[in-house]
């Protein structure tokens, strides 16, 4: 799909990204049975994969809402400051929260993000992550449910962007530097 000389090769398929998310689904339909959900995505890049994932939650109590959250702009390395772009629109006090997001990297705005969460008086806050790059790790962030451990790339695709390009992506993939 990306004819651009600055993507890699394809390191983890659309199929298997779509049958992680199913394993994923499934447990976390266990874990919920009988309780109230938020999945709260990380937009932009959490799109393709919450999307993904929630087609294995069988969950009544199940909702979801959306947060828009910043700490890389057009660089390729984190800046360390969150910024909140978009709040959410709906009251979690009392139910159970995954933040679903795209990748976990310094952790740093994951661990701002499960805090502030946890000050809105949720019952839990988990989070959710398809990708996970433990070797820039600076904030250790607990990932209950994880999709797929990566190198230190900068990862590309399946809703993960450059400068907002390449999320289109029907696999994950990184840029060559």
């Amino acid at each position: 799909m990306a004819n651009d000389a600055t993507v890699g090769t394809v390191l983890i398929t659309g199929k298997e990204i779509a049958t992680r998310a199913e394993e994923l689904g499934k447990k976390i339909t266990k874990d919920y049975k009988g309780k109230e959900l938020v999945l709260v995505g990380i937009l932009r890049g959490a799109v393709m994969w919450m999307a993904e994932l929630m087609k294995s939650i069988n969950l009544e109590d199940l909702t979801i809402d959306f947060m828009a959250v910043s700490s890389y702009g057009a660089a390729t390395k984190s800046s360390g400051q969150v910024q909140i772009n978009k709040d959410l629109n709906s009251d979690i006090m009392g139910k159970d929260v995954i933040i679903v997001e795209d990748i976990v990297d310094t952790g740093v705005t994951l661990s701002y993000l499960r805090n502030y969460l946890k000050n809105r008086e949720a019952n839990s806050v988990e989070i959710c992550s398809m990708l996970d790059k433990p070797e820039r790790r600076e904030v250790n962030v607990p990932i209950k449910y994880k999709g797929f451990e990566v190198d230190n790339l900068f990862i590309v695709g399946y809703g993960l962007d450059y400068d907002q390009k390449y999320r289109n992506l029907p696999y994950i993939s990184f840029l060559n530097e």
